[in-house]
């Protein structure tokens, strides 16, 4: 894709944020305040000039209250009951090294999610708060290592293990691996 041309998703994902703000009648200044994100990067982001970031998106499933999940899964086709894998939906945060891929159809009826990220050596995410207080989450490396920080407490993972957390706060994610870091996440709403 030339760099002038606009990713489809993006466009799409910006379409729906500007659409979110609307619904509830919040100007850019206002969603500015609620969210902490300056005015001109929620307009970018709307208007597609540049690609969220997984940190961008989490502020902001946090004031639309909403996961990162049901946001995505907002601007992709009508989810079908089997998603193939060469169907399934993947998304990254070219900035961090974040690469995200929707396993499990989302859909309204259902709480859980599940995800299969991937995370470059050195990537480190920073989430300064969770999309839906009290976010059930459990974590499977299934390659390299992770080191997670939720309600202050570090966790060190490797492959195999798995981190069984409900997330009330900030939580952080550095791939602590020279050959990054692949883990599935299944994520439940309260």
């Amino acid at each position: 894709m030339r760099s002038d041309e606009t990713d489809p998703v993006d466009a799409r994902l910006g379409a729906r944020l500007a659409e979110l703000r609307a619904e509830h009648g919040w100007s850019l200044g206002e969603l500015a305040d609620r969210s902490g994100v300056s005015r001109s990067t929620l307009s970018r982001a709307e208007r597609a000039e540049t690609s969220p970031t997984a940190s961008l998106l989490n502020r902001l499933c946090a004031v639309y209250g909403r996961t990162m999940s049901q946001l995505l899964s907002e601007v992709e086709a009508e989810p079908e009951t089997v998603v193939r894998s060469a169907a399934q939906p993947v998304w990254r945060d070219r900035a961090s090294g974040f690469v995200r891929r929707s396993v499990s159809p989302p859909h309204a009826a259902l709480r859980g999610e599940l995800v299969e990220a991937r995370l470059a050596p050195g990537a480190d995410l920073a989430y300064d708060r969770p999309p839906v207080a009290g976010l059930e989450q459990h974590l499977w490396i299934l390659e390299g290592a992770l080191d997670v920080t939720a309600q202050d407490t570090e966790h060190r993972l490797g492959a195999g293990d798995c981190l069984r957390m409900r997330v009330w706060g900030p939580t952080r994610f550095r791939c602590a691996d020279p050959e990054g870091v692949r883990y599935l996440l299944a994520v439940v709403r309260p």
